[in-house]
This record gives structure tokens, C-alpha cells and sequence, in this order.
């Protein structure tokens, strides 16, 4: 759009004026008026009419444009953009990852977003989506004895499930969270590489979940997925336990 946004509505004098650049560009992202590609008044008229100086204009728009809600091109001004939410996802693990209890939190986020998903998927993945699910899992039993690829690519299988809902909504946010629940998922896969059966069930489970996703059948796949991370917390706790046990007569042979 070449012609620049005009503001239509007032902003609200109790806010200060960083705040209240931020609330007025947010409402007006928010409700549609400014759309993607859409470009803002030049700093001077907008500070003018938010009665705002030129510095805190530039600074809001910065923080906007570190988000990825707008482009600032010199020469030219700023333009709203479609926000990339993997460029806060650096962001979120470093906030996140210093809050106790806050890997936990986010997998039990995980979890609803999947779920949600995958109900999502049965009604919505067209063939293109199902061939990718079909490539991920190959991805799984190719890498099956690596904890670390192997868990990679059953990350990915996950992540081609949100894809697979079509849902912008669900699909931003989990880019967002993306590299802590990477980090997380790693950790995991690799504290149950060493329980029995473990790759078989690997396998079979996901390859489950597709065929569910294939009849597209929600009921049975979000239970299906519900049991995986049930079943998968629970060898968790196993190979933790198993862990544990083989530590406990070192130590005690240690000590005599």
C-alpha cells in the first residue's frame, strides 16, 4: 500500500508516550485497520498527532520492528509486516529457561497445543501435510539409534502435526517456544535411550498416531497422543529411577 495508514483513533492521555504509541499501533494491528504492507504516518506527523516526541516514536517503532511487526526502510518509512514468530523464540528460551519450573510449564503448553492440533489435523491436513508426516517418520526409524538425531526428527514429526492444522494461532505460538521445547525434547529422548524395547515403541507409537491422522479420526488421535506423552513421561521416570540405582553402589563403595 503506498499511501500512508492515517490514524482514527485518539490515544489515551493517562498512558506516557512510549506506552501510548505502543497501545494505539498495537489496537490498530489488532483490529485489522493496519494490515501487512500497509505503511505508518512519516515519525513527524505521528508524533504530532500522538502528541509524542519524534525519540519515543523511533523507539517504540524499534521495538516493534525487533518483534517483526513492522519494517523500518530508510527512505521510504515504517511497514506493517506479518510478525515471524521463530525470531522470538532465542527470546523466549533465555526468559523462560531462568524461571524454575518453567520447562515443565511449557511442556504441559506443549501438550495442549498438540492436542489441538492434531484434532486440527484430522479435519484439516491435505495430502501434502500427510506425505511430510510419512517423511518424518521414516526420519524417526532412520535415526532410531541416535539419541540426538533420532530426537530431532521426533521433534519434527511433532512439529509437521501443528503444521498440519492449518492454525496460524497454534502454529506462532509453538514456533515461539520452539527451541526451549527442542532443547527439552533432546534431554528427554536421551535420558530413555537406554530403557528396553524403547525404540520399538518409539516407532510404533508415531506410526499410530499418523494411521489416526490418516482416518481422520480425532477422538483416537489426540488419545493416542495423550497416551505418547503419558507413556513417555513415565519412561522418563523409569530410566531416572534405573539411573539412580546404578549410582547408589558407587557411592557406597566409595565410602568404605
Amino acid at each position: 500500500m503506498d499511501k500512508p495508514i492515517k490514524i482514527t483513533q485518539q490515544a489515551d492521555a493517562k498512558e506516557d508516550g512510549y506506552d501510548r504509541v505502543l497501545s494505539f499501533l498495537r489496537g490498530e494491528l489488532m483490529s485489522g485497520r493496519l494490515k501487512t504492507g500497509d505503511r505508518l504516518l512519516p515519525e513527524r506527523d505521528l508524533a504530532s498527532a500522538l502528541g509524542v516526541s519524534r525519540p519515543v516514536i523511533r523507539e517504540a517503532l524499534t521495538a516493534l520492528s525487533t518483534l517483526g511487526a513492522v519494517e523500518i526502510k530508510r527512505g521510504f518509512g515504517t511497514v506493517v509486516r506479518e510478525p515471524n514468530f521463530t525470531a522470538l523464540a532465542d527470546y523466549f528460551s533465555l526468559v523462560l529457561a531462568q524461571q524454575a519450573g518453567a520447562v515443565d510449564d511449557v511442556m504441559q503448553a506443549r501438550i495442549a497445543i498438540e492436542r489441538q492440533a492434531i484434532r486440527l489435523a484430522c479435519m484439516r491436513a491435505q495430502a501434502p501435510d500427510l506425505d511430510r508426516l510419512s517423511q518424518a517418520l521414516q526420519a524417526i526409524k532412520e535415526t532410531i539409534d541416535d539419541p540426538a538425531r533420532g530426537g530431532a526428527a521426533d521433534f519434527h514429526f511433532h512439529s509437521m502435526i501443528v503444521e498440519a492444522s492449518h492454525s496460524p494461532a497454534l502454529a506462532s505460538v509453538y514456533a515461539a517456544v520452539a527451541k526451549l521445547l527442542q532443547e527439552s525434547h533432546l534431554e528427554r529422548r536421551k535420558v530413555i535411550a537406554s530403557v528396553p524395547a524403547v525404540d520399538a515403541y518409539l516407532i510404533d507409537h508415531h506410526e499410530s498416531v499418523l494411521v489416526a491422522i490418516r482416518r481422520r479420526n480425532p477422538a483416537e488421535a489426540d488419545a493416542l497422543l495423550l497416551e505418547h506423552f503419558e507413556i513417555g513421561a513415565n519412561l522418563r521416570e523409569d530410566a531416572a529411577a534405573a539411573a539412580a540405582r546404578q549410582r547408589g553402589p558407587r557411592r557406597s563403595t566409595q565410602r568404605a
